[in-house]
């Protein structure tokens, strides 16, 4: 039977045995509301509930991996935890401070702990500056070292990544889509930071590229002890490279846990549907394919009770009213469902 967590158990990040000390970052009660334009015939102002009430921890040095469809929020808390976004509610701890209250210069310290990888490398790089410019402007703007040690730190981090020397004084349009995402890898581990966001950063990629990508992610993590909040839709990817997975549904985080728990026996039927969906590459396997009814409901209007109940195959009646809390179904595994991790009384 599963045990309700209560506040000594939350968020719910490590075993109760764990310390705090493990913790990279926190997120406590989370919410994100965005304002979208009022009816001309309406004073009410609308919002639309981008995150709701989120609480997740993550450890050092470990890859969570974060799910869900497009939509449903996973960017907006990545780009909260690197803190491009302020939360409408809630708190975000880095190492137990609490970066909502840091003074602008602290706040610009702290930044160079936390780096970002974005989804798409054309976009993300200025077209107009050279790799060697992308890649020094972090050091430049922290004012880290003389120029030639900056020179020679681009010089590093381009060998890191996999960019012959000669690359320096070339422009953003000469490169591969492969090529601009190493770029964008060498300009995130410029600072040395602690953690790195990577939000869909092989989803632009060719598929024979983004084995070479996640490679190259999972060998500088081991070589720099680095920690990475990997947001993606492609649950085979996250499979490969994640410790724990958090998947996430309309702004809730819905199940957590060790990436092997989540792939062999998912407690949640939005993961069980998420991973029906994922192709087998074995052509004399027959899978059984769990189709979802109806679109998801929208973010301006959530539903009542249960966000995933008008779509969900096993709901009952209490689903209807009463939200589930995230709870415990064993160690590392949480799931919110009121039939498949029923809340203790």
């Amino acid at each position: 039977m599963a045990v309700q967590s209560d506040s000594s158990d939350w968020p719910p990040n490590t075993d109760l045995s764990e310390s705090d000390s493990m913790e990279l970052i926190r997120l406590e009660n989370v919410s994100k509301l965005f304002p979208i334009q009022r009816s001309v015939f309406s004073q009410r102002r609308v919002y639309l509930h981008a995150l709701d009430a989120v609480n997740i921890a993550i450890r050092k040095g470990e890859t969570l991996g974060l799910v869900g469809e497009s939509g449903c929020g996973k960017t907006t808390l990545g780009r909260i935890v690197v803190v491009l976004e302020k939360p409408s509610t809630g708190r975000v701890l880095l190492e137990g401070i609490d970066l909502s209250y840091l003074e602008p210069y602290k706040m610009r310290q702290t930044r160079r702990k936390m780096q970002m990888i974005f989804q798409d490398p054309y976009s993300a790089l200025n077209p107009r500056h050279t790799v060697r410019s992308i890649i020094m402007e972090p050091l430049i703007i922290h004012k880290v070292g003389t120029r030639a040690e900056r020179i020679e730190r681009v010089q590093q981090l381009m060998d890191e990544v996999g960019l012959r020397p000669e690359y320096e004084d070339r422009y953003p349009h000469e490169f591969s889509g492969g090529q601009r995402q190493r770029i964008g890898i060498a300009r995130a581990l410029a600072l040395q930071p602690d953690l790195i966001v990577a939000d869909e950063p092989v989803s632009a990629l060719d598929v024979s590229i983004r084995s070479q990508v996640l490679n190259l992610l999972e060998e500088l993590q081991a070589k720099y002890n680095l920690t990475y909040l990997f947001i993606s839709h492609d649950l085979s990817v996250v499979e490969h490279i994640s410790d724990r997975v958090a998947v996430m549904y309309l702004g809730k985080i819905c199940e957590l846990g060790a990436n092997h728990d989540i792939y062999t026996n998912p407690l949640h039927p939005y993961t069980e549907a998420l991973l029906s969906a994922v192709p087998v590459p074995d052509p004399s396997v027959t899978k059984h394919r769990i189709i979802l009814e109806g679109d998801v409901p929208s973010p301006v209007s959530p539903p009542a009770g249960c966000r995933f109940h008008p779509r969900c195959p096993i709901r009952i009646s209490i689903c209807e009213m009463e939200e589930p809390s995230l709870v415990r179904v064993s160690n590392e595994h949480w799931a919110a469902c009121h039939v498949t991790a029923p809340q203790s009384s």
